[in-house]
């Protein structure tokens, strides 16, 4: 017998909650870990920032110059067309800081990898660390660990190298860093350029990238047997272009304050021996983690995290990014967010929020992916400091109920009956009729999917006709 108990169909207009947040399909207890230590005679947090303070001073200086003479509303915000230091921008902060235009210049670059100055667009803004940098030691400890991983930015390479033995020498730099901080003390280069030799021969290794000249013009078993055995390369092969790299690479370290570099020898800094460990606990904590994602793809490492807390996904994240260059990083997330797995895309936009400033240019260009769009301006309105609570209102009434039915979608296939019904809430549509017009409008591929799961998860008999009735109609295309 059907009721005749008119239902209200409307939905409660709420805030619509991260994806991160949405499928929790368990509870999980976690053992905790205590707090690491740093190694013994590491100065305290105090002291290290005050040590950073004390290297970025130029950098602050002129991140604050800018904040006065650059802000928004001043007739000098778009000099030269953007927002960034031209010929007669940097000429006219020489003349206020009593500086010459090549010193601003390099302390306006420190400043931007530092995360102290901010450019979106044609429009630069002091970055949130400038606002706390006198009161917040772990902001100033923040900002120099971001400049000490962007060391190859801050100085580039000298030129007639190739691009790829350039990045090679990149990676292998932690490795480096890694024996200096265990060293606690002066290494001589030479020892260093052997480490460097070494690992970078690993790495064309796993790449398969042998030089297998001189060989004979008929391929035959020989060439069959060095594919499947690569012959490792030889160390006096690598000296004379991973010398000079070297030396670029301890030249940039010292210029950062994370090394001291001279008579043929190098030694961490305490900041720099600090920042190494940091790095090296990040990756311990993954390595110990319940899901030991640090040697993962990103779409492993993010399936990885799903079932994990927020505050434990985001250390995931971290320990993972620490591993690996970050633009490949970035990239590897980006590719992971394009595939068919709601969920892995929302989780992959949580984890390139850990990322920060770096991720900007490629989540910029990925905002014109129909795909990745509600996700990248989410991402792209927090970064430029709009609160997460508001951000949603970046979004066109399209694109918020695309990205509603896309999140339903990592609801039904990894969360529980129950959530699916409860994130009809976050809908921005008033009534259920509405909302079934417009998420059969926007055409996302997984509409079927979602309104024949939600139909079946919902107690309310008539509203699950009425979404049934939308499902079937989707997929005649009436």
């Amino acid at each position: 017998m059907t009721s005749r108990i008119p239902r209200d169909s409307r939905l409660r207009l709420v805030r619509p909650r991260p994806l991160a947040a949405a499928p929790r399909a368990m509870n999980q207890q976690r053992s905790r870990r205590p707090a690491p230590r740093p190694p013994e005679g590491t100065p305290a947090p105090a002291e290290l920032a005050r040590t950073a303070r004390s290297g970025l001073a130029g950098a602050a200086r002129v991140a604050r110059w800018a904040d006065a003479a650059l802000g928004p509303g001043r007739s000098s915000a778009t000099a030269a067309g953007k927002a960034i230091l031209s010929d007669a921008t940097a000429a006219w902060a020489a003349d206020d800081l009593g500086l010459t235009p090549a010193q601003v210049r390099a302390d306006w670059d420190t400043a931007r990898l530092a995360g102290l100055v901010e450019v979106h667009g044609d429009t630069a803004r002091p970055g949130w660390r400038l606002r706390a940098w006198d009161r917040d030691d772990s902001a100033v400890l923040r900002g120099w660990v971001a400049l000490f991983d962007a060391w190859s930015l801050a100085h580039p390479e000298p030129e007639g190298h190739e691009p790829a033995t350039v990045g090679e020498v990149v990676s292998a730099m932690p490795q480096v860093l890694s024996f200096l901080q265990l060293s606690a003390g002066p290494v001589p280069v030479p020892q260093l350029l052997d480490l460097l030799q070494q690992r970078v021969t690993e790495l064309r290794t796993e790449r398969c990238e042998v030089d297998y000249a001189p060989h004979s013009a008929h391929p035959g078993p020989a060439l069959e047997l060095r594919s499947a055995r690569p012959e490792p390369v030889e160390p006096g092969a690598a000296d004379a272009p991973l010398a000079p790299l070297l030396e670029w690479a301890l030249r940039a370290l010292a210029a950062v304050g994370a090394l001291t570099y001279g008579e043929g020898q190098a030694t961490l800094t305490p900041l720099g021996s600090w920042a190494v460990w940091v790095k090296l606990e990040q990756i311990c904590v993954a390595a110990q983690s319940p899901a030991g994602n640090i040697e993962q793809s990103a779409e492993d490492m993010l399936r990885g995290c799903a079932q994990l807390r927020p505050n434990a996904a985001r250390a995931e994240y971290r320990a993972w990014l620490a591993a690996r260059p970050v633009a490949g990083a970035v990239t590897e997330l980006l590719d992971a967010a394009r595939g068919e797995d709601a969920l892995l895309r929302g989780l992959a936009f949580e984890a390139l929020r850990v990322v920060g400033a770096p991720a900007e240019p490629e989540v910029r260009a990925a905002h014109d992916e129909p795909t990745l769009r509600p996700y990248a301006l989410l991402w792209l309105a927090e970064h430029e400091g709009a609160d997460p609570e508001d951000a949603h209102q970046v979004l066109t009434r399209d694109e918020a109920t695309w990205l509603w039915v896309d999140t339903a979608a990592a609801v039904a296939d990894h969360g529980e009956a129950p959530l699916l019904v409860r994130h009809l809430e976050s809908a921005v549509q008033p009534t259920v009729p509405a909302l079934l017009n417009e998420v059969r409008a926007v055409g996302h591929p997984r509409t079927v999917q979602v309104l024949v799961a939600l139909a079946a998860a919902h107690p309310d008999p008539a509203l699950a006709k009425a979404v049934r009735r939308a499902a079937f109609q989707v997929h005649t295309g009436g």
